[in-house]
């Protein structure tokens, strides 16, 4: 079965009007771990001119706030490469 998760993240994600999203789900990477059980790892690089001119701790406010209520509910671990077009990725 597909992960839903990274579905409804990039669902959410296209609200930034990304030019490039990929998400990945690295919850494999930490079977075991005790918070995995709430939620999985995920990874994200997002390229998108809604981050021009912003920082970095902006830019994951942003990214957060368009996953909304899946950092509560599905998501335990959330990794962010957030640029704007032309920044060295």
């Amino acid at each position: 079965m597909p992960d839903t998760t990274v579905a409804l993240l990039e669902a959410r994600l296209l609200a930034l009007d990304p030019l490039t999203l990929i998400i990945e789900d690295d919850s494999h990477l930490h079977a075991g771990h005790a918070g995995a059980r709430g939620g999985g790892h995920y990874r994200v690089d997002i390229v998108a001119q809604a981050f021009a001119g912003k920082n970095t701790v902006t830019r994951h406010r942003m990214v957060y706030a368009a996953a909304g209520d899946l950092m509560r509910e599905r998501v335990h671990a959330l990794s962010i490469r957030a640029w704007a077009p032309g920044e060295d990725v």
